[in-house]
């Protein structure tokens, strides 16, 4: 059946951008402008150099005395040397030596930027402001891989929205480096904190959502924040999950695998993409050709600017890539890249390359011709200070912010294991014991990528807690460790504490610098010193619930594995302790399930459900040799993807087909009944469907995700839910990178999980 890869790429995740309020693709909206063509015309070679750089903006307050940075990005400067450096940049940005902004720290900054780039330049070009707003700005949302575990892309496209009105009028922002929209299949990468997980399918429609969010349903909005879609392409497949290491997949996979949140990213309407710092099959990402022009822009279509990682271009040269600084501008100038990052290599060196015939004029036109356009329809040429305004600046967040962030928090959180009903908690009657280095933790609760100081402390675990119980007297909190070291007389307070408890809440996991950029891991365990302290408050025999802190999949071990019960509590935020305080209580019941897969040990990543057929396939749990897994365990996860529970009992019906055979044309209904077997607690279930085509011409996913829906049910209550299937979600890439439908049969489950289930089958049919 003929599908085009550009279709594939879309059908392959299904995703529906429309819901979202579609923008002007990044695929459309581009195309030239005169007024843009005149002043291209008119420009110098530096000039135009000159819109290719990018550098943080200083601010004015560094020149005081008591100067009290808040942006990390902001260096240390005495005054005198700050005055200095602050005159610098004016007079590059005087000189049109200058074309974006990054992290500002306050509106002056960025006041004081813009009026002299309009009002004191030659041809009066506005800088566009940029930023890193991931997940919060006055208001810290849970990270993306927590909002991920809500298997609701509106959510996400709501907080992300909050984020754009937040970062346009408190700094007056353009634009933001997110979503991060790499797959992320192995959980050592420190990354994958900032994306949707490990599935392509929900990856894609996270990043259509944030996009959508973002920008807003017109970028006519004065808060319509410009999504910066990153990292192209593949960064989340870093060999053995270190960051920055080269990634080592075929092209088939990459297209496949990779790229479908990009497509669905561009389609929701993101016109600018950043480039990623590893290399693919020996070329680094923003040195390369193949990947920035005949990829993205001839294969996806894309027709927005792209922008290096923090000096990626620079980094040429360490790859062994480029000879020199010169030579790296050239080759990424010439791959498409046309923005660089802090680096200064742009406008050092290009009007140099192109006098010297090295680099052809024309590239650096299109590069700048990409750039003008986006600050087109970022609106900056109609009104450069359409987003700064001083009395903005200062306004409060919306309340409703606060409401949607705990919202957020709780549906994020997934509860893994509930042995004996031990959740959720009275609130009153029970002695709790609260153990552990996050008990009471503030600085480790919006986890990474939140760099701007938050208009309120986020609340801690403990102080959620006390909001919830009725007799505080009952409340005994004991660190037992730090985060990663021993205390003295740390786990002799914290088992006392345990024994005198009717129950321990066991706060674990990891800090926020164990997650994010440059936090790979070897081993993804909660650290010794936690272990020690659950194997400890476990001996007791005092019943656990285990509240684990992380931004990525855990190995988990012994006492924690196998405590009671178990909540992935992630980084959520301003609202962390009053959300889980609310699911431990039973104000709220859990409804998150896992983006990603939890193994049993660290050493089987990369691990994901939907890996590709063994011809000597594992036996269950089963550990018989001459099977595909470890001589020492299983090859099965500890928890699936897609796993979770809630308070109430949800059981699935048979997975039925409306017809036996599906036609090439056609359509197929699959369904199953789903009931909620409590009489007490509703239920919010995130029902999955799943294919295996049982015979291909290349060997395919044991499972593949191609649909979902979350669903309510009332105590008692039963839903038949209905996906229907077409030829579309059924197809794959061949080794020519052709798309194709296969006849044949069929396996498709409806499923709380990627293991669980009983499939049916049906046969595709046709030509």
């Amino acid at each position: 059946m003929p599908i085009s890869r550009r279709n594939f790429l879309l059908t392959s995740a299904i995703v529906s951008v429309a819901a979202y309020g579609k923008a002007t693709s990044g695929r459309l909206g581009l195309e030239k402008d005169p007024f843009i063509e005149d002043l291209i015309v008119r420009m110098t070679l530096e000039e135009k150099a000159g819109q290719l750089h990018m550098e943080n903006v200083l601010t004015p307050r560094m020149i005081q005395p008591n100067f009290q940075k808040i942006n990390p990005f902001t260096p240390n400067f005495t005054p005198e040397v700050a005055e200095g450096l602050l005159n610098d940049q004016l007079a590059r940005i005087r000189a049109g030596a200058i074309g974006f902004m990054t992290s500002p720290e306050d509106i002056d900054s960025t006041i004081l930027a813009q009026k002299t780039a309009v009002e004191e330049t030659r041809l009066k070009i506005p800088l566009l402001f940029g930023a890193d707003i991931i997940h919060g700005h006055q208001t810290v949302f849970p990270v993306p891989i927590a909002e991920a575990a809500s298997f609701e892309p509106e959510l996400a496209r709501q907080t992300a929205r909050a984020c754009a009105l937040e970062a346009t009028s408190n700094l007056g922002l353009d634009m933001t480096y997110a979503p991060m929209v790499d797959i992320a299949r192995d959980q050592r990468w420190g990354r994958v904190v900032e994306g949707a997980g490990e599935d392509v399918l929900l990856g894609a429609r996270f990043a259509a959502a944030r996009v959508s969010g973002f920008q807003g349903e017109s970028r006519d909005d004065l808060h319509s924040l410009l999504a910066c879609v990153k990292h192209f392409a593949a960064y989340g497949a870093a060999e053995s999950g270190l960051d920055y290491a080269g990634t080592a997949i075929s092209e088939r996979v990459l297209a496949e695998v990779y790229l479908p949140p990009f497509s669905a990213a561009f389609d929701a309407g993101a016109i600018v993409t950043m480039a990623a710092f590893n290399t693919i099959d020996g070329e680094p990402s923003t040195g390369s050709h193949h990947l920035l022009t005949e990829i993205l822009r001839g294969q996806l279509g894309f027709s927005g600017a792209v922008l290096s990682d923090f000096q990626s271009e620079l980094e040429l040269i360490k790859h062994g890539f480029a000879a020199d600084e010169k030579d790296a501008a050239r080759l990424a100038l010439s791959a498409g890249c046309d923005i660089g990052m802090a680096s200064g290599i742009f406008p050092r060196y290009v009007p140099e390359l192109v006098r010297a015939g090295q680099l052809d004029e024309s590239v650096l036109d299109q590069a700048v011709r990409r750039i003008l356009l986006v600050k087109r329809e970022a609106g900056l040429f109609d009104d450069p200070f359409r987003r700064i305004s001083e009395q903005r600046a200062r306004s409060p967040a919306p309340s409703s912010h606060r409401k949607l962030a705990r919202e957020a928090a709780t549906k994020s959180v997934v509860m893994l294991k509930n042995d004996d009903n031990l959740l959720p908690l009275p609130s009153s009657g029970k002695r709790i014991a609260l153990i552990g280095p996050f008990a009471a933790d503030q600085e480790n609760l919006d986890g990474p990528w939140s760099p701007f100081v938050p208009e309120r402390p986020s609340v801690p675990l403990v102080d959620g807690i006390r909001g919830i119980m009725q007799e505080r007297a009952n409340l005994n909190v004991v660190k037992g460790c730090d985060i990663e070291a021993s205390i003295a007389g740390g786990i002799d307070e914290a088992v006392n504490a345990a024994r005198e408890a009717d129950v321990v809440i066991l706060a674990l996991g990891e800090s926020t610098d164990m997650s994010g950029e440059s936090a790979s891991r070897t081993e993804i365990t909660v650290p010794p010193a936690q272990q020690d302290l659950a194997e400890a408050v476990s001996a007791t025999g005092k019943p656990v619930v285990v509240v684990l802190r992380n931004g990525r999949a855990l190995a988990l071990d012994g006492a924690v594995r196998d405590a009671q019960a178990i909540l992935v509590g992630w980084f959520l935020g301003t609202e962390t302790g009053p959300a889980l305080a609310d699911l431990i209580f039973g104000k709220v019941s859990p409804s998150g399930r896992l983006p990603m897969t939890f193994p049993l040990a660290s050493g089987q990543q990369p691990f994901y459900y939907a890996r590709e057929s063994s011809g000597r396939p594992p036996q269950g749990d089963s550990t018989t040799k001459f099977t595909s897994h470890f001589l020492d365990i299983p090859q099965v996860p500890l928890y699936a993807f897609g796993h979770g529970l809630g308070y109430a009992e949800v059981e699935y019906g048979p997975t039925q087909c409306n017809a036996s055979n599906l036609n090439l044309a056609g359509s197929l209904d699959v369904s199953a009944t789903i009931t909620n077997q409590s009489r007490r607690w509703s239920a919010e279930e995130v029902v999955q469907l799943y294919i295996h085509d049982r015979v291909a011409s290349l060997v395919q996913p044991v499972r593949k995700m191609v649909d979902f829906k979350k669903i309510k049910l009332a105590p008692g209550k039963s839903e038949t839910v209905t996906f229907t299937l077409t030829a579309a979600n059924l197809s794959f890439l061949k080794r020519d990178l052709q798309p194709t439908v296969e006849p044949g049969e069929f396996d498709v489950w409806i499923a709380p999980s990627a293991e669980k289930g009983t499939p049916t089958t049906f046969n595709l049919i046709g030509a």
